[in-house]
């Protein structure tokens, strides 16, 4: 008889995670996580995290500072009355204390200066069925250096939505944490509308519940340098992320979104669409998709979309999807981005109804962005972005931005 040979099953090798492609470790799993700023080495452009951003442009947000305290906070409902303190709860506690630090942990440099120089969280606790949105307001209140940290809390059962507002002048470091109990629907829409002059960068982490639902919006028509990362779990089976994204890049703009989706529990699903627009020289862009699907996560069902439209040369849109499957048993997992200018169909088919061609690129344009700002389902923030879109769009009819939408 004929001697069998005993099998081996191969072993990670903790000097050398990569020599058995098995065995890596994902993404999540290089990356460090730490409250600690010491913790990360300062970004350099050849790390992929950073490649795509401007960092001499962002350099004092490496660094921990003394905030200026100066940014103004607000809570109301949408019509600007006072919360309903049956279904909303405001407080503030001292950064470190519960709830804040409970969601994930900082995942680059960025975002744990903002942690290691605030002093204190607010706090928005909402629960049972809200009657309508409620709105916070966060506006700047200069240039010098500041720092906010929010927590959004939903407790199980809650139905409802929250708008975050930013506008004015600022250079923010802001971390928001969103975590919801069990069988929640709930909205949330950031909208960052600042001055020319602004900068802002922010980290959200996100835990959603079992069983719930969040439909995440990220709207972002203003400011010098914008860079948000979004880093998200799930807390148990059957959870469901909508992410959304409306990007108006303007020139000289530098624009950054990142969202890493983890698929950490059975029959859950995400869906990220991001759409953006630039228009003139130096407009930059940059969205990264990221989407992990770990061996806890059978039944998943992943999808992420990017789509950029270039309304003039000169302007730069980085685009780049990333999947990662550790389960082969999956409903469904993709991705797709795109770069391009407007869609000479499009047009040819407006214009042969008798429609101008300048007036056929702006409904083009309106086109584009239309069907994800009703998908936000907040008619007061629909009806607003719409207004603003067709704002950027009509600077056009002036000669010095004609060129815009004549596609010179």
């Amino acid at each position: 008889m004929t001697k069998q040979s005993e099998i081996t099953i191969p072993k990670a090798n903790p000097e050398d995670p990569y020599a058995i492609p098995a065995t890596m470790p994902s993404s999540a799993d290089r990356e460090p996580r730490s409250f600690d700023p010491d913790d990360f080495i300062r970004p350099t452009s050849k790390q992929d995290d950073w490649r795509y951003t401007p960092l001499e442009r962002m350099d004092e947000f490496f660094d921990v500072f003394t905030p200026s305290g100066r940014t103004a906070f607000q809570v109301t409902m949408m019509d600007g009355s006072p919360v309903d303190p049956a279904h909303v709860s405001i407080s503030t506690v001292p950064l470190g204390q519960e709830p804040s630090g409970t969601v994930l942990k900082p995942s680059d440099r960025a975002a744990a200066v903002e942690w290691a120089s605030g002093d204190k969280a607010r706090v928005i606790t909402v629960k049972g069925r809200l009657e309508q949105p409620v709105l916070v307001r966060i506006e700047g209140g200069g240039l010098d250096l500041d720092a906010l940290h929010l927590v959004i809390r939903a407790e199980d059962g809650t139905r409802g939505d929250l708008v975050v507002e930013h506008g004015g002048h600022a250079r923010l470091a802001e971390g928001v944490e969103i975590c919801t109990g069990s069988d929640v629907e709930l909205s949330t829409t950031f909208i960052q509308e600042w001055e020319p002059d602004s900068k802002h960068v922010g980290n959200q982490r996100i835990h959603v519940g079992a069983g719930s639902t969040l439909r995440h919006s990220m709207v972002t028509l203003g400011g010098d340098l914008v860079r948000i990362r979004m880093d998200q779990d799930f807390g148990g089976e059957e959870g469901n992320l909508n992410m959304l994204g409306i990007y108006f890049v303007d020139p000289g703009q530098h624009i950054e979104h990142r969202t890493m989706v983890v698929h950490n529990h059975p029959s859950c699903k995400s869906r990220v669409v991001y759409k953006g627009a630039l228009d003139g020289i130096k407009a930059h862009s940059t969205w990264v998709g990221n989407a992990l699907i770990k061996p806890s996560a059978p039944g998943t069902d992943s999808y992420e979309l990017n789509r950029n439209l270039v309304l003039t040369p000169g302007a730069i849109a980085d685009s780049e999807p990333n999947l990662e499957i550790e389960n082969g048993d999956i409903i469904g997992a993709g991705h797709a981005s795109s770069v391009g200018r407007f869609d000479d169909e499009e047009l040819f088919y407006l214009q042969s109804r008798g429609i101008r061609e300048q007036e056929a690129r702006k409904l083009v344009v309106r086109g584009f962005f239309g069907e994800l700002v009703e998908e936000i389902g907040v008619p007061q923030i629909t009806d607003h972005l719409m207004a603003v879109i067709d704002r950027r769009l009509s600077r056009g009819e002036s000669e010095q931005m004609k060129h815009v939408l004549e596609g010179n």
